[in-house]
């Protein structure tokens, strides 16, 4: 049965929607249109029984913005610290696509508080020390309302990056927001539009090393 979709025009924005960080047009309003039609679809996103139990908290007033850039920035330095020291090595003599991968982590962590838009996305309730099954589910809600945004972001010529550094302060972020207490945070999506030409696909591990049919060890019927 066909679809009615046009899978080349899908697959290239499934594929191909990649964390912005360089190529954010830091001097571009973004619309709060645009952030309200990427969060129409965000709401469209599987949900767990139906409950929705998300919240978006759109960040654009500046001196907030600066306040979450500097909790990003400690939280960031405390988490680099930490995996210098525990794979010093992988520092040392960085490949290019590492070294890249540092050089847009370090880029974005000095300038997070020029990116126009950040977009935190919660869900209700404490979900720190739920069981898994409960964790599980109320992640697997707000964190593909969060890609549902990216997608639909992408497709108005607007980039985000995926981070999730602040959280190792989380609480300095719901003091400056004044989040309530029941309220988990997920992931934070610095939001603008970006410059330059298309992109491209990723480098990712062969399929085959990372496809198990019919358990770990079992065979494609």
């Amino acid at each position: 049965m066909e679809s009615g979709l046009d899978l080349a025009v899908c697959d290239k924005l499934l594929t191909t929607t990649r964390s912005v960080r360089l190529r954010f047009d830091m001097e571009r309003p973004v619309e709060p249109e645009m952030i309200e039609q990427c969060l129409e679809v965000a709401l469209q996103a599987p949900s767990q029984t139906n409950t929705q139990q998300w919240h978006f908290v759109v960040v654009t007033d500046p001196v907030k913005r600066a306040g979450l850039a500097d909790i990003y920035r400690r939280s960031f330095e405390s988490y680099w610290k930490a995996s210098i020291e525990k794979s010093p090595e992988a520092f040392e003599n960085p490949s290019k696509s590492v070294k890249r991968m540092i050089d847009s982590a370090e880029f974005l962590t000095a300038n997070l508080q020029h990116v126009p838009v950040h977009v935190l996305f919660c869900s209700s309730g404490d979900l720190v020390n739920l069981p898994l099954f409960e964790q599980a589910s109320a992640y697997g809600s707000i964190i593909p309302a969060a890609w549902s945004f990216m997608l639909a972001a992408r497709a108005r010529g607007i980039g985000c990056c995926w981070t999730t550094v602040h959280l190792m302060d989380a609480e300095a972020a719901s003091d400056l927001l004044a989040l309530p207490k029941n309220l988990t945070q997920a992931v934070l999506l610095p939001v603008a539009y970006y410059k330059g030409e298309d992109f491209k696909l990723a480098e990712r591990l062969p399929l085959n090393d990372v496809l198990h049919w019919n358990g770990w060890q079992g065979e494609r019927s």
